[in-house]
């Protein structure tokens, strides 16, 4: 995909290091001091659930400011099946390029390629007030739930959308989080070192400490 000042095309192998480096710039100080979003991306293209027809970057002018990209994971329904289901992310945009409707244009781009290859919904955890503008909704309102979330506890964070309609009609039941999205932290201490060194700040806003 073209479009007037940027191009939407599938990552290469060569494109790895820049796109860790550029997550890292997306993440950093953003959830936490630092961030480990880089290492979990270079993990999870290791892993078999990850989705290579479904990992794009976005170009302008010569260079990577943009990325996402999905992991199949699944619903393990209250009536025993279990159901396929996509999660996505990282998903960033270099920092000063942020708000300017790039990364609206590279999620909208990723969701309408799952749908092209039969995937039937996308579950993740995200900002409603920027997510509901691709049509993501509360993933409770699907008779969803989180896993390991005590009931009554804050799920505003979790959202879905279906890729298909009625995908998820008649089902309720819990969404698992692939294995590879948890990483050690010494591992990501390591990994960064590769890395220019760029200082840890402790900002309010950040969910993790």
């Amino acid at each position: 995909m073209k479009e007037n000042n940027y191009m939407i095309r599938p990552e290469k192998k060569e494109d790895y290091r820049e796109v860790e480096n550029l997550v890292r710039e997306s993440f950093w100080n953003v959830y936490r001091p630092g961030c480990s979003e880089h290492y979990v991306i270079h993990v999870l293209r290791d892993d078999p659930a990850f989705v290579k027809e479904l990992d794009f970057v976005m170009e302008q002018d010569g260079r990577l400011i943009g990325q996402n990209m999905f992991m199949k994971t699944v619903i393990n329904a209250d009536d025993g099946r279990v159901i396929p289901v996509l999660t996505m992310g990282p998903i960033g945009i270099i920092p000063e390029l942020k708000r300017k409707g790039y990364g609206k244009a590279i999620l909208d781009y990723s969701l309408e390629k799952a749908a092209v290859l039969g995937y039937g919904a996308v579950l993740f955890e995200g900002n409603i007030g920027f997510y509901g503008k691709s049509g993501f909704d509360y993933a409770r309102n699907f008779g969803i739930r989180y896993h390991d979330l005590p009931e009554g506890a804050d799920d505003s964070f979790f959202l879905c959308k279906e890729l298909i309609p009625g995908y998820l009609d008649d089902i309720t039941g819990v969404y698992q989080t692939p294995q590879g999205y948890y990483v050690d932290d010494a591992d990501v201490e390591e990994f960064d070192k590769g890395f220019p060194p760029k200082e840890k700040l402790k900002l309010p806003g950040q969910i993790f400490g």
